[in-house]
């Protein structure tokens, strides 16, 4: 099943962080965020675990602005490992 990630309504944490959810098909599978320079970033998955990401936010997102925000195949493949 696929993969897809949605910029959450409220546009920054508190700290300036920006946030997403990532969903396989219907179902929520974790919460994405990075700061704004994207080289911090994570993950919380909807069963609590919490993890840093493999690289930076762009060899985990394409996109943005005009252009559909999208995962990355590294990103898919990361998600493909850690749900069931």
């Amino acid at each position: 099943m696929s993969f897809r990630i949605e910029r959450n309504k409220k546009d920054r944490d508190a700290i300036g962080n920006y946030q997403y959810r990532i969903f396989q098909g219907k179902r929520l599978v974790a919460n994405y965020w990075h700061d704004f320079r994207g080289d911090g970033h994570g993950i919380e998955f909807v069963n609590g675990k919490k993890e840093g990401c493999p690289g930076n936010m762009t060899s985990f997102l394409t996109g943005g602005g005009p252009k559909p925000l999208e995962l990355t195949e590294k990103a898919i493949n990361y998600l493909n490992e850690r749900t069931d």
